[in-house]
Formats: C-alpha cells, sequence, structure tokens
C-alpha cells in the first residue's frame, strides 16, 4: 500500500485572511485542500481563488452551528437564534435534532441549499464536512450522505483519529467511527485517519511534522484552520491560525513528506488513481 495524504483547509471563504492563506499555502506549501463555507462573508473572493488554482480541490464545509444559514431565518427557525444566525448551543441542538421531526425538516432543507449553493458556483466537489464535525451526529450524518449521494460526491471525512482522543473527543469519537462505516458502505470515501482533532488550531510546524511522520499506509487526511491572521470575524478563540500557515509553507513541512514517502493530493486526486 502506498501512504497517501490529503492536506486540508476548513473554513474557506470565512474572511480575506483565511482565503490569502490557502491560496499562498497551496502555491508555496504542501495544502492539497480547502472546504468551502457556502454562506460565509468572503465565499466570492474564495470561490474565485479556487477557479485560478485549479489543482486544489474544493469540497463543501457544511455549516449548522455558528455561521449564517443560506435558507432565510424564517425557514429554519429552530436551527437560528433570535439574530438569524446559526445557534452556538451544540449539545441541546443535537438533542432537539434527535428528537423533533421538524427540526430534521428543516435540516434537511439547509443541507440541501447548501450542496445547492456549492452546485451553483461550478466547482467541481472534491469532498464534504462539517463545521465542528457536527455531521458525526448520526442524523445530521444520514442526512449528508444522501446528499452527497445525490450530487454526486465521492469523499467525506469522517474524523478518527489514531491515538486516545482528547477532552470531550472521546464522546464523539464512536459516531466518528460510524459515519466512516455508514459512508464507505454507500461507496464513499473516508480517510482511514484524520490527524489535527487533538490539537484544533493548534497545529503548529512541529505537530504538522510529527503527524506526517506518524502516517501510516493508506488514506490519511490532516486538516487545519490557516489564516494570515490570528484576530478576524469568526476566528477560532484562541487559535494560533497564522501559526497553522506558517507551518504549511515551512520548507520542513515538504520534507518531512518526502521523508515519510507520503504522495500529496487532493480526494479526487487518489479517486481518479483508484480508478
Amino acid at each position: 500500500m502506498v501512504t497517501k495524504l490529503v492536506v486540508t483547509a476548513d473554513d474557506f471563504g470565512a474572511d480575506i485572511a483565511v482565503n490569502e492563506a490557502v491560496e499562498a499555502a497551496h502555491q508555496d506549501g504542501i495544502l492539497t485542500a480547502a472546504s468551502l463555507m457556502v454562506g460565509a462573508p468572503a465565499v466570492a473572493d474564495a470561490v474565485a481563488r479556487a477557479r485560478r488554482n485549479p489543482g486544489l480541490g474544493v469540497g463543501l464545509h457544511l455549516v449548522l452551528v455558528e455561521g449564517r444559514p443560506v435558507l432565510p431565518a424564517g425557514e429554519v427557525r429552530d436551527l437560528v437564534g433570535p439574530d438569524g444566525l446559526f445557534r452556538t448551543d451544540m449539545a441541546r441542538l443535537g438533542l432537539a435534532i434527535a428528537l423533533s421531526p421538524a427540526v430534521r425538516r428543516q435540516v434537511r432543507a439547509e443541507i440541501a441549499a447548501q450542496f445547492a449553493a456549492f452546485a451553483a458556483t461550478g466547482l467541481a466537489c472534491d469532498h464534504v464536512n462539517a463545521h465542528k464535525h457536527f455531521h458525526v451526529h448520526p442524523m445530521i450524518g444520514a442526512i449528508l450522505l444522501d446528499e452527497a449521494a445525490r450530487h454526486g460526491v465521492r469523499a467525506i471525512r469522517a474524523p478518527v483519529e489514531p491515538g486516545r482522543p482528547r477532552g470531550s473527543g472521546w464522546l464523539a469519537a464512536p459516531f466518528a467511527r460510524a459515519l466512516r462505516s455508514r459512508a464507505r458502505a454507500r461507496g464513499l470515501t473516508a480517510p482511514d485517519q484524520v490527524y489535527g482533532l487533538a490539537h484544533s488550531g493548534h497545529m503548529t510546524a512541529a505537530r504538522i511534522a510529527d503527524a506526517v511522520a506518524a502516517l501510516p499506509e493508506g488514506l490519511s487526511e490532516l486538516y487545519l484552520h490557516p489564516a494570515m491572521l490570528d484576530d478576524f470575524p469568526g476566528h477560532g478563540p484562541g487559535y494560533r491560525h497564522r501559526a497553522e500557515f506558517d507551518g504549511l509553507v515551512t520548507p520542513a513541512a515538504r520534507e518531512a513528506v518526502a521523508a515519510r514517502g507520503a504522495r500529496l493530493g487532493s480526494f479526487t486526486d487518489f479517486l481518479e488513481v483508484a480508478a
């Protein structure tokens, strides 16, 4: 088997500072993919950058929390707060989705709208995942898999990280493994392992090198949140966005990939090889 690695930037479209980092890290570093927030403020700029970088695999970063819906707030009233933005109380929202068919209908409608918005960009959809990994929720995941199949999307992130989960990660781990199994049963590609969960927002150059050095054979994904600034609207609290960008473009990153003998690419690159 070959060691294959997709290096993904999440939150593409969130801000110009993110978009600039994605483009530079793809051109000058090891970044191979980006996940697009179709309802985010800088989405038009992100799409323009994606078009001039055809080697960048752009996928859908589904947002159901901490963002703005694509549908009018009145159509997803149980998913948003008084300000019209998605709720931030993931645990309570997750419970409402599990218990209420009406809330699930709103989730299905919003997910369909985000897939449609991505399709309207004209970009090929390299993969799909979700902000805060909310798609490990079994009912969100089921809807997402339905829409992925409808739109011909062939790859999904199932956030299964090697090692012992940190903090509340142990709660999500079994759901992530279940999502990976369900996705593969439906013919989608899911990475064998994903790196970046334990140190989300803090994937420095040293941690990137450590992750690459530990890559097993098979398909892995390393995801980050690079940006040219640490402080921009919607930035992750305490996240070292600039350090993550620096880690992607340092020569040591390419040296680590070469030393491990890993092949870099987007999900589509590896799907085409398999075909």
